[in-house]
């Protein structure tokens, strides 16, 4: 069993006093100075994907549960990369608007 000695020492040998003390003092958090500022490269955004959007949309619960009960036999049927969007995609493509009844 470790002694509270036996762990202090320890920590004095894994951590650098120097950078102890930095992250105590505030230096760590501080904000970068000029130089420091100049000398990071500035990272260009990624180009945004344009042949996709991200979109929200509400549905009922139980809509959703059975939804993922149907992705989840998708899956239980070999189907790896089954999931909601790529199920709602493919339902899309069978959906007749001639048959969708009013009121919908």
């Amino acid at each position: 069993m470790s002694t509270p000695e036996d762990m202090a020492s320890a920590s004095l040998r894994l951590f650098d006093r120097d950078e102890v003390e930095g992250v105590l003092s505030g230096r760590f958090y501080a904000a970068p100075t000029e130089s420091a500022r100049s000398s990071r490269k500035v990272k260009e955004p990624a180009e945004k994907p344009t042949h996709y959007k991200v979109i929200c949309i509400s549905m009922y619960t139980d809509t959703l549960e059975k939804l993922d009960g149907m992705v989840k036999d998708l899956k239980k049927r070999g189907y790896t990369k089954a999931n909601r969007s790529a199920l709602l995609r493919h339902a899309l493509d069978l959906v007749n608007l001639d048959t969708v009844p009013r009121g919908l």
